[in-house]
Parts: structure tokens; sequence; C-alpha cells
């Protein structure tokens, strides 16, 4: 089944699309662990804080896949493992994901959390 790109909430504004791509609760932690290497559903599930469901966890890789962040590949039939990577737009974020992490690691110096 062919994903269709999900739609920009204000068209033409960039910010608002790279938001709607990698914004929300999960979506930056998933980029960042595959940014290491490909993932299993499964293992996704371990390496996330308990705190996200599978449904949730779901939901944020169809919509990474959707907008071509997150490739899926089934290894056989069901029910085999799907293993998740990045793709080549994906592995664009990881130098951003890096960044903010850094500036997420200040931030919290900088409070002292």
């Amino acid at each position: 089944m062919a994903q269709r790109r999900r739609a920009n909430p204000i068209d033409g504004c960039p910010l608002t699309a790279a938001i709607a791509a990698t914004g929300g609760k999960w979506k930056l932690l998933i980029i960042s662990w595959l940014g290491e290497s490909p993932r299993c559903f499964g293992e996704l599930c371990r390496l996330l804080p308990a705190t996200i469901s599978h449904k949730v966890l779901t939901e944020q890789l169809r919509e990474l896949t959707a907008d071509n962040i997150v490739h899926r590949e089934a290894t056989g039939r069901v029910p085999a493992p799907v293993v998740y990577s990045l793709t080549e737009h994906g592995q664009t974020l990881v130098p951003i994901v890096a960044a903010i992490r850094a500036w997420g690691r200040s931030h919290v110096t900088r409070f002292g959390e």
C-alpha cells in the first residue's frame, strides 16, 4: 500500500512543514535511534521510554514513513519482524537531532535539572 505524504498545515511554510514532520513527543527520539542503525519494532519499544504505547509508536512510525523520513521493510510473512530505517531524506535529520540534543544538554545544565 503506497503512503501519501501528509499535507503541510500552512501551505508553503517550511517551518510548519518541519514541525509537522518531526514534532511531537516521540519522533525525534525515534529518529535518533534509527540514526544509529536500523531497528525492528520490538527493539524500538525497548529503547524508548515505557510511557509510549505500541499504538502511539505505530502511529508515529506511520507518519514518519508517510513523510519519507523512515523506511519500513517487512522481513517475511507475518509475524516476521518489520525493520525500520532512515531514508536518505531522513538521514539529513541526524545532524539536526544531534544539535537539538546538544542544546537540550546545555539547557538542562543551565537550569540545574
